[in-house]
């Protein structure tokens, strides 16, 4: 690893001295939620590195658990599963560290006897794309619009593969007419983009959002999105299905209105 950068194991006792995925200030409330969601994953096996750079500066972070607790729309039972993998700047990148934190997931799921290591990949934002995976040994073994691939690298030869739960896009129906924002603390980011387009929707819309905090992992995979944490629908249409700014979201409100 390069001089002066090292990886640290996160742990509900160092976590709030460290940079959450690229948020510094210990008091911002993403920072607190996701710190109280990692106490409870914490005991469902979850594990978590930070790459740390000179003066403590966040340069890369992974995260995975078992897959039967995943935050994503997906099956992956007796495997890892990986919710989150980057290398932050440009020149923290393409040195080889992110294969250095997939090949710690590997090795720990080998440890735990699993039957692999999957992950959800896409090519837009908030999810790492297939790239990655591909070049340290997965292979995609699943593909569902607009363009979410699921990735696996098997530790056993005849395991079965993860895959995507049906019916997702059925479960858009149950929340009706309105605006609604949907949420979870596996991603610190939620709450400020979800702030944001509340206090936008009721400022320029006259609306009043209805904000749906997933709490747990079953609510989790039956989400009405494959990455399940986020997402913005109105009136039954899935306007975002990832975090988006304020401003993009208003675009997509005017184009609808």
């Amino acid at each position: 690893m390069a001089e002066g950068l090292k990886a640290v194991n996160v742990t509900q006792d160092n976590f709030c001295g460290l940079p959450c995925c690229g948020i510094k200030d210990t008091e911002n409330e993403g920072h607190e939620r996701k710190s109280k969601w990692l106490k409870t994953y914490f005991k469902r096996d979850l594990q978590a590195r930070v790459l740390l750079a000179e003066k403590n500066v966040q340069c890369g972070y992974i995260e995975y658990l078992p897959g039967q607790y995943a935050w994503r729309e997906v099956e992956a039972d007796d495997y890892m599963f990986i919710h989150c993998i980057w290398t932050f700047f440009k020149k923290s990148q393409r040195k080889g560290y992110g294969r250095l934190l997939i090949q710690a997931c590997v090795d720990d799921a080998k440890r735990a006897k699993m039957k692999g290591v999957a992950v959800l990949a896409r090519k837009r934002p908030w999810l790492a794309g297939s790239s990655i995976f591909l070049r340290n040994g997965f292979e995609i073994v699943g593909r569902v619009p607009p363009d979410y691939e699921l990735l696996v690298r098997r530790l056993s030869k005849t395991a079965p593969n993860p895959r995507f739960k049906d019916r997702w896009d059925q479960r858009l129906k149950k929340y009706g007419k309105g605006l609604t924002i949907i949420r979870a603390n596996q991603c610190p980011h939620t709450i400020r983009f979800g702030d944001r387009i509340a206090e936008v929707v009721e400022r320029v819309y006259g609306l009043k959002p209805r904000i749906v905090e997933l709490k747990t992992y079953q609510q989790a995979q039956n989400a009405p999105t494959r990455y399940a944490v986020f997402a913005v629908i109105y009136d039954g249409q899935l306007l975002a299905d990832h975090q988006i700014s304020a401003e993009r979201f208003k675009n997509i409100m005017n184009e609808i209105l």
